[in-house]
């Protein structure tokens, strides 16, 4: 189907082109230019890559992440014991890390928690060159990668809480 382009001002949805304007359309009057379904089915499909990449970010998060560190794993453990945070660095990293997970799967969070864990994922970027030697620096950088388009894409979202934020105060 070929992409046909409505202007704003004219108010109807009549195709033009050889099938005349009684012809069944995909276009549908509304303000600004309006375009074929093919953007529709394209912008659908978007949005479900994005959830599905906020749902597997949050999935790796809340198990691969903070799991480890709330139930005091010792592969956890020994790393924050080595940086001299101890324990109360390991549960509050923890906490952080699966409340950034549960945030990226609320619509009005989403954009807000992707940046705090891109913070964090900043913190260990740093931590890693610096305590460790840089043994897995590349991992936080890959992570913030994902994070970035989903702050991004959500952007929007971030307007929507302050308005929230505002209206409560």
């Amino acid at each position: 189907m070929s992409e046909t382009t409505v202007p704003a001002s004219s108010g109807t949805s009549a195709p033009s082109g050889p099938a005349g304007p009684s012809a069944p359309s995909a276009v549908v009057a509304a303000p600004g230019p309006v375009v074929g379904e093919s953007a529709t089915a394209r912008g659908r499909r978007a949005r479900t890559a994005l959830l599905a990449l906020q749902v597997v970010l949050a999935l790796f998060y809340a198990v691969a992440s903070a799991l480890p560190k709330l139930i005091a794993h010792p592969s956890a453990a020994e790393g924050f014991d080595e940086m001299g945070w101890g324990s109360a660095g390991m549960y509050g990293i923890g906490v952080l890390e699966l409340a950034g997970a549960v945030a990226l799967l609320i619509p009005v969070l989403s954009s807000l928690a992707a940046m705090s864990l891109s913070a964090l994922m900043l913190g260990a970027f740093v931590t890693q060159i610096v305590v460790f030697d840089g043994e897995n620096a590349a991992t936080p950088l890959i992570l913030i990668v994902p994070l970035a388009l989903i702050a991004w894409a959500r952007r929007g979202q971030n307007a929507e809480l302050l308005r929230l934020v505002r209206r409560r105060a």
